[in-house]
């Protein structure tokens, strides 16, 4: 049976407004995950979140094949549904899949070496599966839109299909991101499609339309990777701090008890979205969603617009909504944390507890902040407390802690404000050639390529953020720059940079950035030999395209930097003003080559 034949998904519109949020009573256990799963999101969601799932791992099959996949886990779902006792109904969802994907046919023929991850137990063996994902791989194509007449009769005619390519395509090459974001994508091509069908220039609107749905694609499935990446590296303490004190900005009128319920479900959620369980991802994201939706009045006034929109769409509306306003009778926290007798007393107590109403306190009070400097100044206290707790007079020791915990505040905005400044007064040119200096210094091993994709990636950041009000700059900053940071952590664990870069990479989610902002030369470092090759200038210079001169002015600095990461400021400027100087002369010169050989 075709897959078309067996859905109409539920992020149409009109199935989406209608999806029963009443969920089914829940034991403590349930006998059977898929029967309870496929009972939540009903029949339509729970095969298009199938689809998404084999897509995701299975990147190089057919939409015919999946769809073979997901008529066997269907047919299990209804069956188990019938009679929860019935054979592999008490799997896990993932044995489920991952059973399914073992039993394809010459796996091994198409996948290679994944074909192996089958002889492995769970959950092993789907941390296996993942490792094989491949983003934007270059053996799926981009999804291909038709001409505007011929899409949009596609789309009146065959709507289930249209949008089920389109959702396959999405899931095989963004294998991370998660399957609330795809249907949600879905649902605004389709609104895309709606509005544009109307138009003259059909065409012409899609683009607009097309380019802005591609550009959140790209965000959030950074944003996703990003959060699975310190969940994975620095576990769940430090991800539930993290994502209590951004929950708390988000909703500062809310009370710590609702913060912890929310934090605690939504730390279970991302598991299951970065582990690539698709269908619990979806069930409890859009359960979290509906739970939030019935408590608008306790978690804030600037969600009402996202709850009445359909399921699919409601979670990103949601996760997007602009922080609520703080109360304005919030008093300060210094007679609580530090002049209280009874701080010692109830940090000894409950020590995790006791901080974890510090974060929420101390976030719902700074939206200005970004939660990696809320977090370094949570750090900064417990450490203050521990010491000082142990002495004969705490109240003594402790008594300097707002200017302790101000030093974090002051080295960030500082690190924002100079870089800001640097990049008005100069422009994006040579705020970017600072940067490659500067981490070129840092981690001089790292290829010449990834250096400039970082150094422009950051510069991009700076034109965003800097350009924003005062009390945004520091959280779209640092925010960002820790996804950078992240990456190159990533790469850090498969190709070791140096010691410095390995130090900051692990030590603490929350100092990473100051820890590479304050790195300094790799003193380790033994520069490779002086290649004159690498300094052959000919005609190029003078005639290629300005951004191709550009480009090879970044890498001839950045190779300059790798053979000398001593050089300072003044004759690196010294270097940089002879070679201008150079070009300018020779390329008046009629013989432009040997002009270049002599200077």
């Amino acid at each position: 049976m075709k897959w078309v034949t067996l859905i109409s998904f539920i992020f149409f519109l009109s199935s989406a407004r209608s999806w029963n949020l009443q969920r089914v009573a829940r034991d403590a256990d349930h006998k059977s995950e898929i029967a309870h799963r496929y009972n939540d999101l009903k029949e339509e969601t729970f095969k298009a979140v199938t689809m998404i799932t084999f897509a995701q791992y299975l990147q190089r099959c057919s939409y015919e094949g999946l769809s073979k996949l997901v008529k066997d886990v269907v047919d299990l779902a209804q069956k188990c549904v019938a009679d929860e006792d019935a054979p592999d109904c008490s799997k896990s969802l993932p044995s489920i899949f991952l059973d399914e994907i073992c039993q394809v046919e010459k796996l091994r023929d198409s996948y290679g070496d994944m074909a192996d991850c089958c002889s492995k137990a769970d959950p092993e063996r789907n941390e296996c599966f993942l490792s094989f994902k491949v983003p934007q791989p270059d053996f799926v194509q981009p999804y291909v839109r038709p001409a505007g007449d011929v899409i949009c009769k596609e789309y009146q005619d065959n709507r289930v299909s249209l949008l089920g390519h389109f959702v396959y395509t999405i899931a095989r090459r963004n294998p991370f991101l998660y399957a609330p974001t795809i249907l949600s994508l879905a649902a605004d091509y389709e609104h895309a499609l709606q509005a544009c069908c109307k138009e003259g220039d059909v065409d012409a609107c899609l683009d607009e339309k097309a380019a802005a749905i591609k550009e959140k694609a790209k965000k959030v499935s950074v944003k996703q990777q990003y959060s699975c990446g310190i969940l994975k590296k620095f576990g769940e303490r430090t991800f539930q701090a993290d994502k209590l004190a951004m929950m708390s900005q988000k909703y500062p009128k809310a009370p710590l008890s609702e913060m912890m319920k929310v934090v605690h479900d939504i730390k279970g959620i991302y598991k299951e979205c970065c582990d690539g369980d698709m269908l619990e991802c979806m069930d409890d994201r859009a359960e979290l969603m509906a739970y939030i939706c019935s408590k608008q009045e306790v978690f804030s006034s600037k969600i009402k617009h996202c709850c009445e929109k359909p399921v699919v769409e409601r979670s990103s509306c949601i996760i997007e909504a602009d922080f609520d306003d703080k109360p304005e009778d919030l008093p300060s926290l210094v007679e609580k944390y530090i002049h209280d007798k009874e701080v010692c007393q109830r940090f000894e107590a409950g020590h995790d507890e006791f901080l974890s109403e510090f974060v929420y306190e101390y976030s719902r009070r700074h939206p200005e902040f970004s939660t990696q400097l809320i977090l370094r100044v949570a750090k900064g206290y417990e450490a203050l407390l521990e010491k000082c707790c142990k002495t004969d007079n705490p109240a003594e020791c402790y008594g300097n802690a707002v200017e302790d915990l101000n030093k974090h505040i002051k080295e960030t905005q500082e690190v924002v404000k100079t870089n800001c400044e640097l990049l008005n007064t100069n422009g994006e040119a040579e705020f970017l050639k600072e940067l490659l200096i500067r981490y070129t210094k840092k981690m001089p091993q790292v290829s010449t390529d990834t250096l400039l994709e970082i150094g422009k990636k950051m510069t991009h950041i700076g034109t965003k953020c800097c350009q924003l009000p005062e009390d945004k700059r520091l959280p779209c900053s640092e925010g960002y720059l820790s996804i950078v940071i992240q990456d190159m952590c990533r790469r850090q664990e498969t190709s070791p940079i140096n010691d410095n870069v390995s130090h900051c990479c692990s030590d603490s989610y929350a100092y990473r950035r100051p820890c590479f902002t304050a790195m300094g030369v790799d003193t380790k470092y033994v520069p490779p030999p002086f290649d004159p090759n690498m300094f052959n200038f000919d005609e190029k210079l003078c005639t290629a395209p300005p951004a191709e001169k550009e480009l090879g002015q970044l890498k001839l600095l950045v190779n300059l930097i790798k053979r000398k990461p001593h050089m300072t400021q003044e004759q690196i400027k010294t270097i940089a003003d002879g070679f201008t100087g150079m070009v300018e002369k020779c390329c008046k010169q009629s013989d432009i080559d040997t002009c270049f050989g002599e200077e």
